[in-house]
């Protein structure tokens, strides 16, 4: 059965499948935020990833 999770930015509840590996990347598909799956002792725990902006030398 599909873990669900809750994205942080948006709050969207969506579905990580049961076999997941450890360090997988997923997104929400409502506002695409990406999580890095962290698997510890059978526990499930999305860990943000934080996407730095372009500079363009502004």
């Amino acid at each position: 059965m599909p873990k669900k999770v809750t994205c942080e930015i948006c709050g969207t509840e969506f579905d990580i499948p049961d076999d997941v590996i450890d360090g997988e990347l997923v997104s929400c598909p409502t506002c695409g935020q990406k999580y890095q799956v962290v698997l510890n002792s059978g526990s499930l725990q999305l860990k943000k990833i934080e996407v730095e902006a372009e500079d363009w030398g502004e």
